[in-house]
């Protein structure tokens, strides 16, 4: 059998119980793996051996598939576990779809492709890592004292697939990756193998295994047929990936050991102690880029970084450092800058080359960015558009229906034979075909609110190279009133009382991996429990996952 074959039976064998129909599919039926915590009867059944019972508030369960990690988690991933920060998944792998978050599981298809491509980075990322003397130190925790020294790969093998696979290994699973040892005195001609050399093979095998790719959740079963118990383990790594897009650390796996994520009380403590982790900031500020459209704007590299600072400044602001209600995210009074973009917002320079400054007046809150006011625009300027289907979408959760087939919506309104209309024109032409005017009526109005604002998050009074086509700068929130300005419509979204609802149910979205379905009672749970908490952000992340429902699945009904 040759390497490649090899490396191949050993991801799957490892990860037997799980067949290829369930991998590809995203299903939960992954049956159990042994009985050391990993899996088996004694990770989630009680101390009579029966079921479990299910949590008080069982209707708080919502359903769930096992997830593959996204591009992101998997760079993460791999920085954390091998010390490689040089994001091999976004080199090998296709770039997830964003709908608006990267980690929708209806979307996370399995493939030959995906599969050859694990299979290339798996290789690249374990020779790099044997090849790197410091980083291979921190991943094998022994000496060897000879190229075949079974004691030391035996070590390596259960401490790196704890880490790896997010559980003990049993002794079964630490003998199938054992097989890779003799490779290490493999006599090839013009090949020097060696002890490392059977320790990239086993890392090879460990990224590609599927349990290593997916977040495999089986549990246990409850009194309830349709609700099952997570495990310590399983606990820990769902509240990894939520709260650091990552996997669990040493220090996370010994609390698992140690038994205290399943209930709710002492999993609190952790969960406090994991978001003081830098990742925790990272996890949110990347999460933001994605709810609020600006992971990607089309900018050049100095005003993209600026912009970043700017925004991600206020976020840890207001939810990291101040610990304020949520809405001053988007009612701040002042904003983080650098003299450069001062001068291109027009604002007063900070003392001392960046730091903080009053907005003055029309601006407020995140809305005002660079980053959020570039996020959505179109034909190389703002498109008021697209800006009122963000608006209407992600901050007032008001679904807008796709246009009809007929519609040709790469080209902007209006008359195409008069190149000197201006926009308002343009636009309102919109309003003239009952056909248009239904939809376009829930979002014209909101981006014409933001019109005195470029695509660069810059304050004008005229359409771009039209120096006679005066903007208005008036807009409308559709069932809430007037206003000019990311300011006022600030004011407007949480004078409405959509915004932190809208907030809560995007924040769940992304928590789940899917789109909100029959989640009516846990929205409200969540929302209630967010208003009861003074809109603190942190505190409502905290409970959400300490509470005691997230320590359980639900099987989905179809």
């Amino acid at each position: 059998m040759n390497r490649r074959h090899l490396l191949l039976c050993v991801s799957l064998t490892a990860a037997g119980c799980y067949d290829g129909t369930t991998m590809a599919g995203g299903d939960t039926d992954s049956g159990t793996a042994g009985e050391d915590g990993s899996g088996g009867p004694t990770a989630g059944d009680d101390d009579s051996g029966g079921p479990a019972d299910p949590p008080a508030e069982v209707n708080l369960v919502p359903e769930g598939v096992s997830r593959r990690l996204s591009q992101s988690e998997l760079d993460n991933t791999l920085r954390d576990l091998v010390g490689d920060d040089s994001r091999p998944a976004r080199l090998y792998l296709a770039e997830d779809e964003f709908a608006p978050y990267d980690n929708d599981y209806r979307l996370q298809t399995a493939s030959r492709a995906l599969i050859e491509s694990m299979e290339v980075l798996a290789i690249d990322v374990a020779n790099r890592l044997v090849e790197d003397p410091t980083r291979r130190d921190l991943v094998v925790p022994c000496t060897p004292v000879s190229d075949d020294d079974a004691q030391c790969f035996d070590e390596f093998i259960r401490s790196f697939g704890r880490l790896a696979l997010r559980r003990p290994l049993s002794d079964e699973e630490v003998a199938t990756y054992g097989v890779f040892l003799p490779f290490a005195t493999e006599d090839v001609p013009g090949v020097d193998n060696d002890f490392y050399t059977a320790v990239s093979l086993a890392v090879t095998a460990f990224i590609q295994d599927p349990e290593f790719l997916y977040r495999i959740e089986a549990g246990t079963p409850t009194t309830d047929p349709d609700v099952f118990k997570l495990n310590d383990y399983e606990i820990a790594t769902r509240v990894a990936y939520l709260l650091w897009g990552s996997t669990p650390d040493d220090a996370l796996l010994a609390d698992a050991e140690a038994g205290l994520l399943t209930e709710a009380d002492t999993r609190a403590d952790v969960i406090e102690r994991i978001l003081t982790d830098d990742k925790a900031m990272g996890q949110l500020h990347r999460y933001h880029a994605m709810w609020l459209g600006y992971r990607a704007i089309p900018h050049d590299a100095e005003l993209i970084a600026a912009f970043n600072a700017e925004t991600t400044a206020l976020i840890d602001r207001v939810v990291f450092d101040d610990r304020d209600a949520y809405t001053a995210l988007f009612t701040a009074s002042e904003t983080y800058v650098d003299t450069a973009l001062a001068e291109h917002y027009g604002l007063e320079a900070p003392a001392g080359g960046e730091g903080w400054v009053s907005y003055g007046p029309d601006r407020a809150g995140i809305l005002s960015h660079g980053s959020v006011l570039a996020a959505f625009s179109k034909f190389t300027d703002t498109s008021p558009t697209q800006r009122g289907i963000f608006i209407a979408e992600r901050l007032r959760c008001n679904e807008i229906p796709a246009p009809p087939p007929t519609v040709d919506a790469d080209n902007p309104p209006g008359n195409a034979d008069d190149p000197n209309a201006c926009k308002e024109e343009r636009y309102a032409i919109h309003n003239e075909l009952a056909s248009c005017a239904s939809c376009h009526s829930l979002m014209d109005p909101i981006g014409m609110g933001l019109e005195n604002y470029d695509i660069a998050g810059r304050f004008r009074l005229t359409d771009d190279g039209k120096p006679d086509c005066e903007i208005s700068g008036v807009g409308e929130l559709p069932g809430v009133g007037a206003f000019s300005g990311p300011g006022e419509l600030a004011a407007r979204l949480v004078e409405s009382g959509e915004l932190e609802r809208c907030a809560t149910e995007q924040y769940l979205q992304f928590a789940l991996g899917r789109p909100l379905e029959d989640d009516h009672e846990l929205v409200d749970h969540v929302v209630s429990d967010f208003e009861s908490e003074e809109y603190d952000f942190l505190q409502m992340m905290t409970n959400l996952a300490s509470h005691d429902a997230f320590g359980f699945r639900r099987e989905p009904s179809n």
